[in-house]
């Protein structure tokens, strides 16, 4: 999917009653819309029964409703994600799904399919987004986001502790999150579940991160990616990889790797 990043990625924008979301016309099908230009197809985009969803799983890191779902894109079959927003911790008592207002570009959903396709469009391996919308009242906001699913793909939470002892993994994983930092892409929730791996063998593939709520570009140099990956190490020590042995030299040789790629290897 990335290595098409040349491939379904436009945005159009439609009004919705009560919102607006945005699609990449290339890969989602709308149908026709109403006098007052909404949608027709809207809704079912976001209705997990209108894809004849098969699964349903609690949201990777602890938020958000997540279903697998399956049905007919504009340009052939479509395995995706459908992920709601919700809040975690103390907030999510508060305020449940909610978010407040500040805008569309500011919108959840909105930011993240943006900055998504900007990742594609860097060659960087995300999925791509296929639609948005955000759903407004009064003061407040809930959004949903549907997203590519990457075939054959388990979290690397899931591949442990057996991925431990795998010495080609680590120095890929680190490979893979340097050109993210290289290019400025922070992952504002960097931990095991939104690594994913795809099975593949390929030396410098295979490793996906999903997950871009509210992720930003920033500077590539400004002291955020060793934090980024002391959280990415917290995941894993929460987890019991760090207590595996041979831990230590896996994540020294993704740390060696990441640096390297990032330009300020020693």
């Amino acid at each position: 999917m990335a290595a098409d990043a040349g491939k379904g990625l436009h945005a159009e924008r439609r009004g919705l009653r009560d919102g607006a979301m945005l699609f990449d016309p290339d890969l989602i099908d709308l149908g026709l819309v109403d006098a007052n230009g909404i949608a027709a197809g809207a809704d079912a985009v976001f209705d997990p029964d209108h894809w004849q969803s098969r699964s349903r799983e609690g949201g990777r890191g602890g938020r958000g409703a997540v279903w697998f779902v399956d049905g007919e894109g504009r340009s052939g079959p479509i395995r995706a994600v459908l992920r709601h927003y919700r809040r975690g911790g103390l907030m999510a008592k508060l305020m449940g799904d909610r978010y407040f207002w500040r805008g569309s570009e500011q919108s959840r959903p909105f930011h993240e399919f943006r900055l998504m396709q900007s990742l594609c469009r860097r060659g960087l391996p995300v999925p791509k987004p296929l639609a948005a919308r955000y759903r407004r009242s009064g003061l407040f906001y809930r959004g949903d986001i549907l997203i590519e699913r990457v075939p054959r793909a388990t979290t690397l939470a899931q591949c442990l502790p057996d991925a431990i002892s795998d010495a080609e993994l680590w120095p890929r994983l680190g490979r893979t999150l340097g050109r993210f930092q290289k290019a400025g892409a922070f992952h504002a929730d960097l931990n095991a579940h939104n690594i994913l791996l795809d099975g593949s063998d390929d030396r410098d593939g295979g490793v996906w991160l999903i997950d871009f709520d509210r992720g930003q570009i920033l500077r590539p140099a400004a002291g955020w990616q060793d934090a980024n990956l002391a959280r990415l190490l917290r995941s894993l020590t929460k987890l019991g990889a760090a207590e595996a042995k041979g831990f230590d030299a896996a994540w020294s040789a993704l740390i060696s790797a990441c640096r390297h790629v990032r330009g300020d290897a020693a």
